[in-house]
């Protein structure tokens, strides 16, 4: 996949938090367009591995608001 020179250039000069804003807002996104997104026998496999390892044990790992919290206070 190749990118565009500019919209390199552009990413390259926000700050971190801003790239990761924009990671977010590329991947909701997708989220809106998630019927069009096809997944490999493999790629399936792993979100079942990962979803049943979630329901075993729902307390390991952070959430989401924890990790944004600990990226933006690592900047």
């Amino acid at each position: 996949m190749s990118t565009h020179p500019l919209l390199k250039v552009e990413i390259s000069q926000l700050s971190i938090s801003e790239r990761i804003q924009l990671a977010e807002d590329l991947w909701d996104s997708i989220l809106d367009r998630q019927d069009e997104v096809q997944l490999s026998p493999l790629q399936q496999q792993e979100l079942d591995r990962r979803l049943n390892r979630h329901r075993q044990d729902p307390t390991a790992g952070s959430s989401w608001e924890t990790v944004k919290q600990r990226l933006g206070s690592s900047q």
